[in-house]
């Protein structure tokens, strides 16, 4: 386990390193200088900003200075914002957005393995199509069109939730509602498939003769061998969730990390987007790296086989 940990922690490291550099280069194979839409700016004031953002340098140069930013975790003060650095940024608005994200995740994952194991121990029945009819329409419509059919009904024409911002637990309701509904789906079509399978195996079949009731074979025998596949997908529902939080935070003008992310690359503002990009990065490699751990919990096969493997 040590070494497969060891492993994965160097490719990690080269994966986030590869995200940076291709992020650098994105940056600066864009023609202009952040400065040049300031009209109150003449040439001189411009020439000192981008000497004191180090942007006159070789390109060479700032890319070694991004690399120093991350390993010593100080990104430097935002360009458009001189008063506050990225690290103030990023301490502001990302604990908004992880709440968001981890209340969307904790509700795509029930939600979705409920009606997916009430569609499987009802099959072709009335609750099987109608959980797979949710789960479609779920798949069907992007998040960002589904929020504005939340805003116009719940919020505007029904008035049961308020439009945007976010200070009560009624403001979750929408946004998580909008961001949850496509992962759920998944999940629950998922998890259907595999306990309709699992349901058909010979020691389903031995636990239920040993007069087991049915809610013990389902959570203790039937439940855990058909999480498997929904474990496998969470680091790609995860990546979805959080990055897309960016849309939804500012279609309900939430103040999380989408809002300074948005708006950084509108004013082409260097530190802010290499900083949030190298912070979600990291952690979105991180909750990979815990979705394959939680794998190998549920799963002790994986370690016997890793161990035979070396």
């Amino acid at each position: 386990m040590l070494r497969y940990m060891l492993k994965r922690l160097l490719i990690m490291v080269i994966t986030l390193w590869i995200i940076v550099t291709l992020t650098f280069v994105l940056m600066v194979s864009i023609p202009g200088s952040p400065f040049n839409s300031d009209q109150t700016s003449n040439e001189i004031v411009q020439a000192n900003l981008e000497r004191h953002y180090n942007l006159d340098k070789p390109y060479h140069i700032q890319y070694l200075l991004y690399l120093k930013s991350i390993a010593t975790l100080e990104f430097g003060p935002s360009i458009k914002q001189p008063n506050q650095t990225v690290n103030d940024l990023l301490g502001r608005g990302f604990p908004i957005s992880f709440e968001l994200g981890i209340v969307t995740i904790i509700v795509a994952v029930v939600s979705g393995i409920i009606l997916g194991i009430l569609a499987a121990l009802r099959h072709n029945g009335i609750i099987d199509y109608m959980a797979m009819g949710i789960a479609v329409l779920g798949i069907s419509i992007p998040n960002f069109i589904l929020a504005t059919l939340l805003i116009q009904q719940l919020a505007v024409n029904l008035e049961w939730f308020p439009v945007a911002t976010w200070s009560s637990p009624k403001h979750m309701v929408l946004p998580v509602l909008a961001l949850a509904t496509g992962p759920m789906a998944i999940i629950a079509r998922l998890t259907r498939s595999t306990m309709l399978e699992v349901l058909t195996q010979d020691y389903i079949k031995m636990a239920r003769a040993k007069g087991l009731t049915p809610w013990k074979v389902i959570m203790k025998h039937a439940l855990r061998n058909a999480l498997m596949p929904v474990v496998t997908i969470m680091g790609t529902l995860l990546a979805g969730i959080l990055t897309g939080t960016f849309v939804i935070e500012q279609i309900f003008a939430i103040p999380g990390m989408g809002k300074y992310f948005v708006e950084s690359i509108n004013h082409r503002d260097y530190p802010v987007i290499m900083g949030t990009t190298v912070f979600y990065s990291a952690f979105l490699i991180i909750m990979l790296f815990l979705v394959d751990i939680a794998y190998g919990i549920l799963d002790p096969r994986i370690k016997v086989n890793n161990k035979e493997g070396e």
